[in-house]
């Protein structure tokens, strides 16, 4: 049987570090924009840029010069439509390298098990107030923000900058009070802000049920780095949205696991 010769191929150990760096970019980035509208629109423009390669092919100069004025323009179009997923692509890597090299040096000094008790400490407040919420079907949102971004949060809510506590959280969220209709903005461990109003979801693919608090709590964690936790006001249920995707009917101790991760 005779051997395949693959020697005109030419790859160096560096071409296979490229490749794997390529296919990795690429899954991060589709991870990114899976489950949003950027994904259909991303789609849209492969489907230009082929149909032009096609018809250059073929010769036929009129559909050539129609979609090569859309390819020409392709790199600018791309910073225009995903301006967003840019912007969070960004932040995403910017935070987490700093998160990371803050975690590091925590751990140096202080080790592990002293980070999850703090973590425990100042995640106890909030699912206390899940639970109490829960059982009086009280509707909540509440965003966990790594990087306060005023763009997105100060400018729309009230400024409270305070201590995170159970009875502050339910007395928000309460249905009589006039900062219920709303985010509350927790970030750098304290309560920023509340009645936030944030952007919505674009995503048509989702239930019906959802109200404006799930495409809100989906919509912020669609353009930044930031996740929601959303109290059901109907059912009382609990659901979990990050990087455009919400996870639904949680208990309190997935929510914990949640938070110890992201929070």
């Amino acid at each position: 049987m005779q051997d395949f010769d693959f020697s005109f191929l030419n790859l160096r150990f560096l071409d296979a570090i490229d490749i794997i760096l390529v296919a990795f970019i690429i899954y991060y980035v589709y991870n990114l924009i899976r489950g949003t509208i950027a994904l259909n629109i991303l789609l849209g423009l492969v489907i230009i840029y082929a149909a032009y390669k096609m018809v250059e092919q073929a010769q036929m100069r009129l559909l050539s010069e129609l979609l090569g004025g859309f390819v020409s323009v392709g790199f600018i179009a791309l910073i225009v439509v995903f301006q967003q997923e840019i912007r969070r692509f960004l932040l995403l890597i910017g935070r987490n390298a700093s998160l990371q090299k803050n975690k590091a040096w925590w751990s140096f000094l202080f080790g592990n098990k002293e980070i999850a008790k703090n973590n425990s400490a100042r995640i106890k407040p909030i699912i206390d107030a899940c639970k109490s919420m829960q059982q009086s079907k009280t509707g909540a949102l509440m965003v966990f923000a790594k990087f306060y971004d005023e763009q997105y949060y100060k400018n729309s809510g009230e400024i409270i900058d305070a201590k995170i506590s159970k009875r502050l959280l339910e007395s928000i969220f309460q249905k009589h009070s006039p900062l219920h209709d709303g985010a509350v903005i927790i970030s750098e461990n304290r309560i920023k802000c509340a009645s936030s109003i944030l952007p919505l979801t674009e995503n048509d693919k989702l239930p019906a049920q959802f109200g404006l608090r799930h495409r809100a709590g989906i919509g912020i964690s669609e353009i930044s780095d930031a996740v929601a936790v959303i109290v059901s006001e109907e059912t009382g249920e609990i659901s979990y949205a990050k990087q455009g995707r919400v996870r639904l009917n949680l208990t309190f101790v997935e929510l914990e696991k949640l938070l110890n991760k992201d929070f």
